[in-house]
């Protein structure tokens, strides 16, 4: 039976680009992309761009008229109060954004995002009709110490736990195995393919019309050289790329791998 999943590579921007910088880049990248199948036909994959807070208008207004997906890169649970420098779902729609990265390695190292916190901010962004990209992944100590199921069942356990049964395929989970985050470190194709498969097997525990349905990524030093390899795995169905994205001629070399 064919695959029902969509490829989907995502550029995660990070605290880089300004307003100028984002327009310029997805004018290349439309560019780029222009002789590329689109999503809905064969072989095709989809494409997003995490853009920081600042630049997502400008980058939703330059992406209008393609097939480019735009995603916040963080987002708070509530729909608004009292919550100094944070983001609700309500105002990345008002933007335009069609999604939002969730539970980062980095915003769980560097900023304490907890599994509690993204028990309600998955939910909260499927009711707001954004489509939330679910970062789950261990650390080279739990990998080290056999620890890496156990850290994926508490975090893909947990942070679903609120997503009800019919909604599980609308979230895309990204396994990011966070010492290969910036580090130029890749997983082999067969830890990879390891750890994704047994994401889907967890989702299938609950609903295996979901899992087959379910895009599971990967990111961790996704380049143009190692793209192909990862892509083609069984259980990977994209990318969530870091250094690579930020320049569009790599960006869409990673593309091109995924529609071939």
């Amino acid at each position: 039976m064919s695959s029902p999943r969509v490829p989907l590579i995502a550029g995660n921007w990070k605290m880089y680009k300004t307003r100028a910088e984002a327009q310029s880049f997805i004018e290349e990248l439309r560019t780029h992309l222009a002789g590329q199948p689109e999503p809905v036909s064969a072989g095709g994959a989809e494409v997003g761009v995490c853009a920081p807070f600042t630049a997502l208008a400008t980058t939703v207004e330059a992406a209008a008229g393609s097939a480019i997906r735009v995603f916040a890169q963080n987002m708070h649970q509530e729909d608004q109060g009292a919550f100094t420098g944070e983001v609700s779902a309500a105002m990345l729609r008002d933007v335009g954004a069609h999604g939002a990265v969730l539970g980062h390695s980095e915003r769980r190292a560097l900023f304490g995002e907890t599994d509690r916190a993204l028990a309600l901010k998955v939910p909260a962004a499927l009711r707001a009709g954004l489509a939330p990209i679910l970062c789950v992944g261990e650390t080279e100590e739990q990998r080290t110490a056999g620890e890496t199921e156990r850290t994926l069942r508490h975090q893909v356990t947990e942070d679903l736990a609120a997503v009800g049964d019919a909604e599980l395929a609308d979230v895309v989970v990204a396994y990011e195995p966070i010492w290969a985050i910036g580090t130029g470190k890749v997983a082999t194709a067969e830890q990879a393919q390891e750890a994704s498969s047994f994401i889907r097997a967890l989702i299938a525990a609950r609903d295996e019309e979901a899992a087959r349905r379910t895009r599971i990524i990967y990111g961790g030093s996704v380049k143009p050289e190692n793209a192909a390899e990862l892509l083609a795995l069984p259980d990977v169905d994209g990318a969530l790329v870091g250094g690579a994205s930020l320049e569009a001629p790599s960006f869409a070399a990673i593309v091109g791998a995924a529609s071939a």
